[in-house]
């Protein structure tokens, strides 16, 4: 490879961490390290990775809501790194889309084997699915994953980057009710009020944006007393 792969490791233990690094960096790989999953979520929206190594006891927020939260955003593979060794933490773990489970301790030799594992599949997954990061919809709706562009009629649209995230959020999870709570807490990363609005103001300047009404739903429909969901119909 050309280009080193990026991994990041999200652990609060500061030995641990700094031994998967540096083994991981003498692999060749180019490796982040976050202490919190607070922090781990930032780093992942900051770049771009091909895996992400989680363990679950973290502070601020713990492996697996950083899991769910990831892989409502990326196919990225995630491997748990955990002392918990219990069946029901290994099933809840992967039952949130984690990939692997790698229970502590383990060997470096185990985890670099893991690591090259789910790297190959990935990358043969990416290159299969290349051409397929931009998705076109009826009613003249195209959406540029990969680069995080809009397109109405072939023209881009100018959102704002929380107008954006949000119609990246529906439109990779299409079909699934977000109840409103839900957004605002994974787009902000703040735990939500009664009484905020935010996410109702920020869905109506994107319904205008992109020519999408409530009453006539083409790409974001509202799910009265609970949500929003992405209805659009994909093309081609």
């Amino acid at each position: 490879m050309t280009e080193k792969s990026k991994i990041l490791i999200v652990e609060d233990d500061y030995e641990i961490a700094r031994i998967m690094c540096d083994h991981l960096r003498r692999e060749n790989f180019e490796v982040t390290w976050a202490s919190t999953g607070t922090e781990g979520w930032e780093d992942f929206k900051q770049d771009r990775y091909s895996m992400v190594l989680v363990d679950l006891m973290l502070p601020e927020m713990d492996g697996f809501t950083l899991c769910k939260t990831i892989r409502l955003e990326s196919d990225v593979p995630l491997l748990i790194v955990s002392a918990k060794n219990e069946d029901e933490s290994k099933i809840h773990g992967l039952d949130l889309g984690a990939d692997d489970y790698l229970t502590k301790p383990f060997s470096l030799k185990e985890l670099t084997a893991r690591v090259h594992s789910h790297l190959r599949r990935y990358q043969r997954y990416t290159n299969k699915h290349y051409n397929e990061e931009k998705y076109y919809y009826k009613h003249g709706l195209a959406i540029d994953f990969l680069n995080g562009a809009v397109f109405l009629d072939e023209q881009l649209i100018n959102l704002t980057a929380k107008e954006l995230e949000i119609l990246l959020l529906l439109a990779k999870n299409p079909f699934i009710t977000f109840e409103k709570p839900k957004i605002y807490q994974h787009i902000w990363q703040l735990e939500n009020v009664e009484g905020n609005n935010t996410v109702t103001v920020h869905i109506k300047s994107l319904r205008t944006k992109i020519q999408d009404t409530s009453r006539t739903a083409k790409f974001i429909q509202t799910v009265w007393g609970v949500g929003y969901r992405f209805i659009g119909e994909q093309i081609g």
